[in-house]
């Protein structure tokens, strides 16, 4: 239990995808300008990104390693990703469709989101097992919920500021995701 508790820890915090591995950049910036976008979005990430991590990590040791195919689990991995985001997109369709349409071109883009992929291929690289590895995906999106919903506070402060002019838009946004990246720096010292 321990051992769980530990990378969760490292997922959220110490190992954040966003703040300390620049996984899933695109719509870190893209979504984060309304916190209910953010939300969606890391909501939509945590079901693929767990449900992602289960599967793959299946396709990887009863599929790929018996048939000795390990050097294309890449390749597995993203048709993998791909088909559950084909799924989260059909059901948001459906179901929640204004989230959908606020979501827009990024949900198609976690199909190639790196966090997403990044976190199947970290549960092979690291050796977890099956339960480790479904709770390292989970822990990995919240990481990547808090921090996305994190910015997208800022950046709602931010829409009140008043830099000059050569700070407005992007360039503002960026120091500020810098700013909160060396935050979570702090943290770094922390190795499980």
């Amino acid at each position: 239990m321990t051992k769980i508790l530990l990378i969760m820890f490292a997922a959220i915090i110490t190992e954040n995808f966003i703040f300390s591995r620049f996984y899933g950049i695109c719509p870190f910036l893209g979504v984060s300008d309304k916190p209910s976008t953010a939300l969606g979005m890391g909501m939509s990430v945590t079901f693929v990104m767990t449900l992602s991590s289960a599967a793959t990590y299946l396709v990887y040791h009863y599929a790929l390693v018996p048939l000795g195919l390990e050097y294309l689990k890449t390749v597995a991995f993203i048709l993998v990703i791909a088909a559950l985001v084909q799924f989260i997109e059909m059901f948001l369709k459906k179901y929640v469709p204004s989230l959908y349409s606020a979501l827009g071109i990024y949900l198609p883009l976690i199909t190639t989101n790196c966090a997403v992929l990044g976190a199947a291929l970290t549960n092979i690289q690291k050796g977890y097992t099956f339960v480790e590895s479904v709770v390292f995906g989970f822990s990995a999106a919240i990481g990547f919920t808090m921090a996305i919903l994190i910015f997208s506070g800022a950046r709602e402060k931010m829409k009140y500021a008043d830099p000059p002019r050569a700070f407005k838009g992007m360039p503002l946004v960026l120091i500020a995701a810098g700013l909160l990246a060396m935050a979570f720096s702090g943290f770094s010292g922390f190795s499980f």
